[in-house]
């Protein structure tokens, strides 16, 4: 696919009404972006609420995380998810794709190689719930001649002015497939969906419908088996397997190589797509741990396959603690 190069300074519309965006409303008051504009079905799972163009190619944005989630909140209930600090960065990507860079609202959101870290002192769920800056920059903006638009972004986010996580981006929003909904079919030579309800969890600690794997028969590898209904991972993204069912596999890879008294705390994820997975297609799980430094450091090379090519490739990083 050509692309060419396009100033990063893009007209700021509202996509949904086709006019421009309200300005009226007073600037103390504070609501979410519309869910549409990050592409999820449930505006409870909008974590922004706010942006502006502070110039080319760097946008100002706030969010907010709640104090208690179904899904982005640690096991004892104390610290934020790292995870949500990737889904902020995803929201916020798809947010100045379609507000500042004109990507129309039906383009599908195509990750290719994703990076961020966070700081675990500013991950501790405090009284309030926690308001977030982000600064965003844009680093570069392609435009293929079918509509498709190639984004670069990196992102630094931070709580009450300390930081909190950093991120790197660099995705595709392209037109719409005019094929059917794939995302529970079976193909014809008899390999099964990928997508599936799990009947029970592996013993990581994770809550039941939140499990992506399922047992492969040998060590160090697992089936994704994601389920379809849960109302975080699949809400309402628009992919087979979404970018963040990927990633929630590969932090489970990483800490089921532990034993059941320690955890995994995750610091940072790095990674790449080579090519999107198929969700009528079963996906292995491949983890190998990597040499570290200290005895409390984990890091673990995370492989997903499907007929026996890569599909996505994540390194996973963190602390190994007690339970």
């Amino acid at each position: 696919m050509n692309f060419a190069a396009s100033t990063v300074e893009g007209p700021k519309r509202n996509l949904i009404e086709g006019s421009p965006p309200d300005t009226s409303r007073s600037a103390s008051l504070t609501t979410t972006v519309p869910r549409e504009y990050v592409h999820r079905a449930s505006m409870s799972e909008v974590l922004l609420t706010d942006c502006r163009r502070v110039s080319d190619g760097r946008y100002a944005l706030t969010g907010q995380w709640p104090r208690a989630h179904a899904f982005f909140t640690s096991a004892d209930g104390g610290s934020h998810d790292p995870l949500q600090a990737a889904e902020t960065i995803r929201q916020a990507a798809l947010f100045i794709a379609h507000t500042e860079l004109g990507v129309p609202l039906d383009h599908r959101f195509v990750p290719w190689d994703f990076a961020f870290g966070v700081h675990h002192e500013s991950l501790v769920i405090g009284a309030s719930p926690s308001n977030l800056d982000l600064d965003v920059e844009c680093v570069d903006v392609l435009r293929a001649q079918d509509g498709t638009v190639e984004i670069v972004l990196d992102v630094v986010i931070r709580r009450a002015e300390a930081p909190l996580a950093t991120g790197h981006l660099r995705f595709t929003c392209a037109p719409p497939l005019n094929t059917p909904d794939r995302s529970c079919a079976a193909v014809a030579d008899g390999h099964h969906s990928c997508l599936r309800s799990r009947a029970a969890p592996p013993g990581d600690g994770a809550p039941y419908r939140s499990v992506v794997l399922g047992p492969a028969g040998r060590p160090g590898t697992w089936q994704l088996e994601p389920d379809p209904a849960h109302p975080v991972l699949f809400d309402g993204d628009g992919d087979d397997i979404p970018h963040l069912v990927a990633l929630e596999a590969a932090r489970q890879a990483s800490a089921a190589l532990l034993t059941a008294d320690h955890a995994l705390h995750v610091t940072d994820v790095s990674g790449a797509f080579v090519r999107q997975p198929d969700a009528e297609r079963a996906c292995w799980i491949d983890a190998a741990p990597q040499p570290v430094q200290s005895a409390d450091a984990l890091s673990v090379l995370v492989t997903a396959r499907q007929g026996g090519h890569p599909v996505w490739v994540s390194q996973v990083r963190g602390r190994v603690l007690p339970r």
